[in-house]
């Protein structure tokens, strides 16, 4: 192979300078093609990894200075059947492994059209909407070059979750000042349309359930929704279990809630050593260096050892949003500064992870209550409530521990044992909550709490003293990344 193909990158269009240097550079076996006039120096890999690594510059091989549009210019890739829409005044469309590249003539690149890779054009934002909401047919098998309507709604609503109302109204007065140029005036209007509707102050027809949402004034998060629904489906999949709540005298009850809530807020940080908690909670001693923290140690043994309040779960999308702010006005009314009993104001996050938007936080709560209420068993209440109210996090603090009280108060209702998380698991059991919420995995999250209840139900919670020593034994009060680094972990009693 000459040096002038030695130069070319792995994937390559040929043209006449060099079809006689890749002519004998095949028959000698150091070339192989994949397509019309598409050749490539990697003899082993198969031909649709070739492709879809090189993409771009084998696009601006054929297509030379061409727009990226329609679809593409919001997917910025091959749809699902290969499908990649460009704009070019030549050229015909093009079948190489794995895509699919499909000219079609129009305006070129406009000022506001973004430069790209390899001399290619990307269409801007108001351009790639207004060429969108022309309508196209599926033709010969082939993904439509356009996108839906319910398509176009969703991606409006997520430039307004993202950008605001201004957004939108910038998008609308863009799309304006191109739709002269574009020939598309038409087109622009009905986006304009488009936008008042999703936005409710006009009224046409939506069919994106998440824009249909938002102009009823109940916009929500549809990427917390869609693990909501993953967590769904693994609950309703799961077989079915029960574990009845084992009878317990009235100090057994009172030790299981006192360590319930000891243990709530020791996964949050607010920690006290066991004799500590002890007076905090039943002889009234508050640490007069740490009234907050000692607070809200007292007010969460006081729900999660209240059978009444336990046995109070929500039936309708009011009383849920009812119970999350009384509970958190309880647990919270040692903090003032973190409005107890109000929603978030502000938006909240836990590391890497940002949780739902203020404004989408009764809409996400309500389409989450939804699923809600088809699961059958108080488990599966139980882990998804739990889960709902932690990934939504309605509130500016405190959401971890209104998240469980939520959480055994199914169980408590439904008559089964509660779910304790010891200082030892909460690394199990935040990991698990960061599998589902970052990656979109809910298994861990049931087999943790499934674990968790098993070792609730088997301790022995008849008294303080005997609670205290059998948690000993189980590693409970170990710190969770110590326990790691000593090769210890929670041990099934017995």
């Amino acid at each position: 192979m000459n040096r002038v193909l030695n130069d070319l990158p792995e994937a390559f269009v040929s043209h006449t300078g060099i079809s006689r240097a890749v002519s004998r550079a095949v028959k000698a076996g150091k070339l192989r093609k994949l397509g019309s006039r598409l050749y490539t120096r990697n003899l082993e890999d198969p031909p649709e990894e070739v492709v879809r690594r090189n993409l771009w510059g084998i696009v601006a091989g054929y297509f030379p200075g061409a727009l990226i549009a329609d679809r593409t210019a919001f997917e910025a890739g091959p749809a699902t059947d290969g499908s990649l829409c460009l704009v070019s005044e030549q050229g015909r469309t093009i079948e190489l492994p794995g895509v699919v590249l499909r000219p079609r003539r129009g305006p070129g690149p406009l000022a506001s059209d973004m430069p790209f890779v390899g001399g290619l054009h990307l269409s801007s934002r108001a351009r790639a909407y207004v060429e969108n909401m022309r309508p196209s047919r599926a033709r010969g098998g082939r993904t439509p070059r356009t996108l839906g309507q319910a398509e176009i709604e969703e991606r409006l609503d997520q430039l307004i979750r993202t950008g605001g109302e201004g957004a939108a109204n910038q998008l609308r007065d863009d799309a304006r000042a191109i739709a002269v140029e574009l020939h598309l005036e038409t087109e622009a209007v009905q986006l304009d349309r488009l936008i008042g509707t999703v936005l409710g102050t006009r009224r046409s027809r939506l069919d994106s359930p998440v824009a249909i949402a938002r102009s009823r004034g109940r916009p929500y998060d549809p990427d917390r929704m869609e693990l909501c629904h993953r967590l769904h489906r693994t609950l309703r999949d799961r077989p079915p279990g029960i574990r009845p709540a084992l009878a317990r005298n009235p100090r057994g009850r009172t030790t299981l809630a006192f360590f319930e809530a000891y243990f709530s807020n020791f996964v949050e940080g607010t920690e006290f050593l066991v004799d500590e908690a002890i007076r905090i909670v039943f002889e009234g001693e508050i640490p007069r260096h740490r009234p907050a923290d000692a607070h809200d140690v007292a007010e969460t043994w006081r729900i999660v050892s209240d059978e009444q309040e336990m046995g109070r779960t929500p039936t309708d999308f009011e009383e849920l949003g009812s119970l999350l702010r009384e509970r958190h006005r309880k647990i919270m009314a040692g903090r003032p500064e973190m409005l107890p009993g109000e929603f978030k104001v502000a938006e909240n996050r836990a590391g890497l992870t940002v949780f739902v938007a203020p404004d989408l936080v009764p809409g996400t709560l309500e389409e989450g209550f939804a699923l809600y209420r088809s699961l059958e068993s108080p488990f599966e209440r139980a882990v998804y409530i739990m889960f709902l109210v932690s990934e939504v996090h309605p509130f500016a603090d405190g959401n971890g521990r209104v998240a469980r009280v939520m959480m055994n108060a199914e169980l408590v209702a439904g008559g089964e044992e509660r779910i304790v998380i010891p200082t030892v698991f909460r690394g199990n059991y935040l990991a698990a909550l960061r599998a589902l919420s970052r990656t979109g995995h809910p298994e861990p999250l049931v087999r943790v709490l499934d674990y968790a209840q098993r070792w609730t139900r088997a301790l022995d919670w008849s008294s303080l003293a005997a609670a205290e020593r059998e948690l000993e034994s189980c590693n409970a009060f170990l710190d969770s990344d110590e326990a790691e680094a000593m090769g210890k972990r929670l041990r099934m009693p017995g």
